[in-house]
């Protein structure tokens, strides 16, 4: 019996849909199709991850991402073999149900205490590659709207050379009308094409894209989602909420704290590139001018939502520019309109 299942390999944070197919003993499977890795599996193996009336999802022992998800109730000859959900789980059922409830109690006073008053300190005691892991299964959700385009990705490699972007940061372009830009963990950055429809000059997006990496070196996305999940997100796992915290960092508001050190982030980075700080400050501008106007809640988000500005934010900016000094624009206009170009013809997002 054959059943096709949503499948993540925890490693690239694509999602694929092969089919499992039992084998003749049906103590193991294989994954066949869509380029996903075929196994072979031992049913055994098998971990439940979570269950609901629509799905039913199970991870891999010594696989940290990997995940099998059946859309429908699995065939009868593949759900004998399936291993069945722990009553409270694992660890619960082995120390005892009261035991382990006082042991939570006490966890959770001490992991709130620490949440509530030291997020950032929490946020940077979290494993690189646990963080490194999460971002790519996060921005593996939005794999189906990514753009690319050879001229188009070289012209956004070219802007993260200029802003002396880190080797472990990856920077994509996403298609939607959204006026945003987002830090995921992990290093994933993340433009969205309204923003870059939106924008006047290749500067504009230049400061954007500063200030997203700024937040990605004070890994403020991860103090975020402490602040937002704590307890669950500590000592809970990520991978059966990965949509729950990607939308979560899409409408976060981050302190003004924060901002500001992304902003400075930004500054120092825009001068160090040799790029003129006032196009950002005048996106800053429209962007709160057209907030403003009735008729823009069409726009699905926009970058107000999650960074709010200020009139101090934007006079920071203007601030920084050099008087006389010769900027050089960040990209070239073959390059600014192969990055415009990248997710195709696009009419909600047309400037």
């Amino acid at each position: 019996m054959e059943t096709r299942v949503w499948h993540y390999d925890g490693r690239s944070g694509e999602r694929r849909m092969p089919v499992l197919v039992p084998s003749a003993d049906e103590r193991r499977f294989t994954l066949q199709g869509d380029g996903a890795d075929p196994g072979p599996y031992a049913f055994a193996d098998l971990e439940p991850h979570g269950t609901s009336h629509h799905e039913r999802a199970f991870g891999l022992k010594g696989r940290p991402g990997w995940r099998i998800t059946f859309l429908e109730f699995p065939p009868s000859e593949i759900a004998v073999q399936l291993p069945k959900p722990a009553r409270y789980g694992a660890w619960i059922d082995r120390f005892g149900l009261w035991r382990s409830a006082g042991v939570l109690a006490i966890l959770a006073v001490l992991v709130v205490a620490f949440t509530l008053k030291l997020p950032p300190l929490l946020a940077r005691l979290v494993p690189q590659s646990v963080e490194q892991r999460m971002g790519r299964l996060i921005v593996g959700n939005l794999g189906t709207y990514a753009c690319a385009s050879p001229q188009g990705d070289a012209a956004l490699k070219a802007l993260g050379a200029r802003l002396r972007q880190d080797g472990d940061v990856t920077i994509r372009v996403v298609h939607a009308p959204m006026i945003n830009a987002v830090a995921f963990p992990g290093g994933q950055v993340v433009l969205f094409d309204g923003l870059i429809q939106n924008a006047k000059s290749p500067d504009e997006v230049a400061g954007v894209l500063a200030h997203e990496l700024g937040h990605v070196a004070h890994r403020d996305g991860m103090e975020a989602l402490i602040r937002q999940y704590g307890l669950q997100l500590l000592l809970g796992g990520f991978d059966g909420n990965v949509s729950g915290y990607g939308n979560a960092l899409l409408n976060a508001r981050y302190s003004r704290k924060a901002e500001a050190g992304a902003d400075g982030y930004a500054i120092g980075r825009l001068q160090a590139a040799n790029i003129s700080p006032l196009p950002t400050a005048a996106l800053f501008a429209r962007l709160a001018e057209q907030d403003a106007q009735p008729g823009n809640a069409a726009v699905m988000m926009t970058y107000l939502s999650s960074h709010p500005l200020s009139t101090s934010r934007e006079q920071a900016f203007r601030a920084s520019a050099k008087p006389g000094a010769a900027y050089k624009p960040a990209l070239s206009p073959e390059q600014w309109q192969a990055l415009r170009a990248m997710c195709g013809d696009n009419p909600a997002t047309a400037p």
